[in-house]
């Protein structure tokens, strides 16, 4: 899960396959694209081992980065004062939004197999799709109506199988989705201000906003805020918010969606690769029909962004 893909949503409505992805952005740009999405990918690993619990460990990933972000947004000149009241509105409640995602989907990392983490807390962008829908007041096109049968279907089999395991591996999949929600809710948040604001305020702001939101859900629940062992969250900080969203903020603008949509279903993959090695999470077949079916709504879903 990204704020970049939020902050630096291309505008290009091509398709390219995937092998001309150096002639579309460059091999350079690509490989930066796909060590973002590792990156990002390895951050539920450290989640899972942090010792303050899942929730205080996000708090602590989007709090570290901030001065690096800062000086980020200064080197790229994209100013974080003399933002509009309006806008800084609309950053605080998407802040606020954003917290909200972070939470649910450390939650479900916490609770759920990794893979599945990682797929369903993407699943915002079908989320954006129906919406897209929605505004526009029509029926969904065939490649629509595809993507909401793979997703629907691709969904009922992994959440059968969490069942099959146990109740709290269920439970950990709803909040993932409950997660793809919120972060539906971000990006509708944004829509208005992200190309005004530029990507590190955003990426900035977002963290400043969502912080405050990640410490009380980890303090009502009884987490503890401090960790005593500090690798896991600085880690999971350099992953997810440094590397992950800095190699992403400055990638993804010179992709169509296709290439990008491709390129963010590595970070499953990965999660699942993890998954077996380091927690034992071992697929089944119907995992991976599911799985399969999910992802495919997630690359129609954001073609036709």
């Amino acid at each position: 899960m990204t704020t970049a893909s939020a902050a630096q949503k291309t505008a290009s409505g091509q398709t390219p396959a995937l092998s001309g992805a150096a002639a579309t952005g460059g091999a350079r740009w690509f490989a930066a694209l796909l060590v973002g999405c590792l990156a990002l990918a390895i951050g539920p690993y450290f989640v899972r081992i942090a010792d303050c619990g899942p929730v205080s460990a996000g708090f602590w990933r989007l709090v570290l980065p901030l001065p690096v972000l800062a000086l980020l947004a200064r080197r790229a000149h994209q100013p974080l004062m003399g933002h509009s009241t309006r806008t800084m509105a609309v950053l605080v409640l998407a802040g606020l939004v954003f917290g909200l995602d972070l939470a649910s989907w450390h939650l479900g990392i916490d609770r759920t197999r990794l893979g599945n983490a990682t797929l369903f807390g993407n699943v915002g962008s079908i989320f954006l799709m129906l919406w897209g829908l929605v505004v526009a007041r029509r029926r969904p096109r065939g490649n629509e109506l595809a993507a909401i049968a793979c997703a629907l279907a691709g969904a009922a089999i992994l959440l059968g199988r969490s069942l099959e395991i146990a109740t709290a591996t269920l439970i950990g999949d709803l909040l993932c989705i409950l997660a793809g929600l919120f972060y539906f809710s971000y990006f509708v948040c944004l829509s208005g201000v992200q190309r005004t604001v530029g990507g590190w305020p955003l990426v900035f702001y977002t963290g400043v906003f969502a912080a405050p939101v990640m410490a009380a859900c980890a303090l009502w629940m009884g987490e503890p805020l401090w960790p005593h062992m500090w690798w896991p969250v600085l880690a999971l900080a350099l992953c997810s918010q440094i590397i992950g969203q800095g190699l992403l903020v400055a990638a993804l603008p010179r992709f169509s969606p296709l290439v990008i949509g491709l390129a963010l279903l590595t970070q499953p993959a990965v999660s699942v690769v993890i998954g077996l090695i380091a927690f034992g999470e071992r697929p089944t077949l119907p995992d991976g029909i599911g799985m399969v079916l999910v992802a495919g709504a997630l690359v129609i879903a954001r073609v036709r962004d």
